[in-house]
C-alpha cells in the first residue's frame, strides 16, 4: 500500500477537500484595521450582549459557525464533525459556543496554531473516507485570554513593546469531500520546539523557531522553494517573530521575505493602532484565513498559500514556575488547484 507520507512529516492529500464554506466574526478593534472588508460580522460591543468576557467569546463562535453554514447552505445536521478550540481552560469558548449545535466534536488545543491543527484534522478525515464534511472552528477574545494567561484587565498592567494583542474574533471553515475549492492539498504537522524564552510577553520569538522547522520541513519534503507558493502564511508571529523567521531562512541562503505574510501583521494597522508587536490568539489565524485569504483565493488573487498557525504552549503556572515556552507550528497548503 502506498504512503501518503511524503518525506519527514508531510501528508500529500489524494482526495483533497473542498472549502465548503467559510465566516469569521470579529469585535470592534478587528473591524477597524485594514482587513474591515474581509470580515462577514462586525460587532461594536466587547460583551456582545453576553454578561462575561467568556460567553462572548462563545457567542463569536456561534456566530462565525452559523454565518459558515448559511454560506455553505447547510444545517448543522450535514456536518459530520467539528474540530474546535480556543486558548481558555478546557476549550470553553469554543464548548459552550458549539454545545446548542449537535455536531460531533473534537476538541483541540495547540494555542495561536489552533485553526491550522483544526484545519488539518479536518482535511486528513475526509481525505482518510470518514466523514463527507467536516469543520474547523477556533476562538479568541482579547479580555478572556488576558485573564486567562496574564492579569485581568482591572489590574492596569502595562505591555512591553514585544507584546502583542489578543484578536477578539472567531474564524469557521466547512470542508466537503466535494466542491470547486479552493483545497487543502498537503498537512505538516510541527515538532514542538523549545529555544529557551521564558518571557510570556515575548511569543513572537519563542514561536518562530517552530515555524522556521515548519516551513522548512514541508518546503524539503515536498522538494520545492518558496516560490512554489504566492504567500506563506504565519499566525501570528507578528513583527519580531516574523523579522526572526526571515533571518533564519536567510541564514541558509533562502530570501522568505517577498512570499511571507503574518495574520498577526495582516489585522491590524501598528501606526494606527496601539497593538505593539501585533496580533496574536486563535482567532487572529482564523479571522484572516475564514475572510481575507480564502477571499482572495476565491477572487484570483493567489492560487497556492501555505498557511502555517504557530502556538505557545505555555499556561500561567509554568510561567510562573520559570519554565520556558514550548511552541509549535501546523503548516496548510491551499491550492485553488485539486
Amino acid at each position: 500500500m502506498s504512503s501518503k507520507l511524503i518525506g519527514k512529516q508531510t501528508f500529500a492529500l489524494w482526495n483533497p477537500p473542498s472549502f465548503a464554506g467559510h465566516a469569521c466574526a470579529v469585535g470592534k478593534k478587528e473591524g477597524d484595521g485594514p482587513l474591515r472588508d474581509s470580515f462577514d460580522f462586525i460587532t461594536q460591543d466587547p460583551f456582545f450582549g453576553e454578561k462575561s468576557w467568556e460567553k462572548a467569546e462563545s457567542a463569536f463562535v456561534k456566530k462565525a459557525v452559523s454565518l459558515a453554514l448559511a454560506k455553505a447552505s447547510l444545517a448543522p445536521t450535514d456536518v459530520n464533525c467539528v474540530f474546535c478550540g480556543d486558548l481558555l481552560n478546557q476549550c470553553t469558548g469554543t464548548t459552550f459556543g458549539m454545545r446548542e449545535l449537535g455536531i460531533p466534536m473534537f476538541g483541540v488545543y495547540g494555542a495561536c496554531s489552533t485553526m491550522a491543527e483544526t484545519l488539518a484534522l479536518a482535511a486528513l478525515t475526509i481525505d482518510g473516507g470518514f466523514t463527507d464534511k467536516a469543520m474547523a472552528v477556533t476562538s479568541s477574545h482579547f479580555c478572556s485570554a488576558e485573564r486567562q494567561f496574564r492579569t485581568p484587565l482591572e489590574y492596569g498592567g502595562q505591555r512591553p513593546p514585544s507584546a502583542q494583542w489578543t484578536v477578539t474574533g472567531s474564524g469557521a471553515a466547512i470542508l466537503s469531500i466535494d466542491g470547486p475549492g479552493p483545497y487543502v492539498k498537503f498537512v505538516t504537522p510541527g515538532k514542538i520546539v523549545d529555544n529557551g524564552t521564558t518571557d510570556a510577553n515575548h511569543m513572537g520569538a519563542a514561536m518562530a523557531t517552530a515555524a522556521y522547522d515548519t516551513i522548512k520541513t514541508h518546503l524539503e519534503d515536498r522538494g520545492v522553494g518558496p516560490d512554489a507558493y504566492d504567500l506563506i502564511v504565519t499566525g501570528d508571529l507578528g513583527a519580531i517573530g516574523s523579522r526572526i523567521l526571515c533571518d533564519f531562512f536567510a541564514a541558509d541562503g533562502v530570501d522568505l521575505a517577498p512570499r511571507h505574510a503574518d495574520c498577526g501583521l495582516l489585522i491590524f494597522d501598528r501606526k494606527k493602532q496601539d497593538v505593539h508587536a501585533g496580533g496574536s490568539g486563535c482567532g487572529c489565524s482564523a479571522s484572516v484565513l475564514c475572510g481575507y485569504l480564502l477571499n482572495g483565493m476565491r477572487e484570483g488573487k493567489w492560487r497556492n498559500i501555505l498557511f502555517t498557525a504557530t502556538g505557545a504552549l505555555l499556561s500561567p503556572t509554568t510561567t510562573q514556575q520559570g519554565e520556558s515556552i514550548p511552541s509549535i507550528a501546523c503548516a496548510v497548503a491551499i491550492s485553488c488547484d485539486k
